[in-house]
């Protein structure tokens, strides 16, 4: 005669239990969110255009400005980076990064996505690094390619004056390198905002406000009004792509290059870190 064995329920169910979503299958999943939506890739394809086009439009300005100047009144061989990364269209790119990185989250509350998703994965605090590494991962791609072809496109027009410089120059890399990172760091910052407050105009006007109209506020001839244009993310930007020194008037406080790369860095850790405590400690 056999005697049963009782199996433990744990055990009984181990077999038909769903595992855990891994970290890997976040990636993917957010992934698709964001490959999936036709507006990520026009919006992305337009903002390219726009940004080299800009920077075409800087170089052929230079290019007539430089049509009457002899060797004798300039120099042929000098980096000018405001041609290669015109303010006008880096400002649009950071506005349009900061837009789609705040709207990857608060199109999920809006839609109501967001409950499926946090069902599927409490971990909440994981859902959000994986947007995260994925938007940083996308407009990482993107800047690069929006940084190089403006740098390409503005050099091969200057060449026509015996302008242009390689990309070896002295000055070219770093800003090549602070152009096309500037893309990620306002997507993770929009990113940041969207999973703290949660509302789509709202979001935009704080990512827009704190982007682009905030740092003018700030004056550089005051030590601590200049400390605190230096914090800001345009203002890093600015110093990182210019290849030349401080400024000659005492009374202007000029930011130095590695504390313009502390700010890159610290912007988008900072933003992210604080929506991962909040997001652990809120209800969706």
């Amino acid at each position: 005669m056999t005697t049963p064995t009782a199996v433990p329920p744990a055990a009984s169910a181990a077999p038909f239990a769903e595992p855990p979503a891994r970290f890997r299958d976040l990636l993917a999943s957010e992934w698709i969110k964001t490959r999936s939506l036709r507006s990520t890739l026009w919006t992305i394809t337009l903002t390219t255009l726009f940004v080299i086009g800009s920077a075409a439009v800087a170089a052929l300005a230079d290019y007539n400005n430089l049509a009457g100047t002899g060797p004798s009144t300039r120099q042929p061989h000098d980096f000018l980076p405001f041609d290669a990364y015109p303010p006008a269209g880096y400002m649009t790119l950071m506005l349009v990064a900061g837009s789609v990185g705040a709207l990857s989250v608060v199109s999920e509350y809006s839609s109501g996505l967001i409950r499926t998703t946090t069902v599927a994965v409490p971990a909440r605090a994981s859902v959000v690094l994986a947007k995260a590494v994925v938007t940083a991962a996308l407009w990482t791609a993107v800047g690069t390619a929006v940084s190089t072809g403006s740098f390409l496109v503005s050099q091969a027009i200057l060449n026509g004056r015996h302008a242009g410089v390689p990309i070896t120059h002295p000055g070219v890399f770093r800003a090549l390198v602070a152009s096309a990172l500037l893309a990620p760091v306002c997507a993770l910052i929009g990113l940041g905002l969207g999973v703290l407050i949660r509302h789509s105009a709202a979001t935009m006007i704080t990512s827009i406000f704190t982007l682009l109209m905030l740092p003018p506020l700030f004056s550089r001839s005051e030590r601590w009004s200049a400390d605190v244009n230096h914090a800001m993310v345009v203002s890093a930007w600015r110093r990182l792509v210019q290849n030349w020194g401080p400024s000659p008037d005492s009374h202007i406080f000029t930011a130095t290059v590695p504390g313009s790369w502390i700010v890159y860095a610290l912007w988008p850790l900072i933003t992210i870190a604080i929506a991962v405590v909040v997001v652990r400690h809120r209800d969706v």
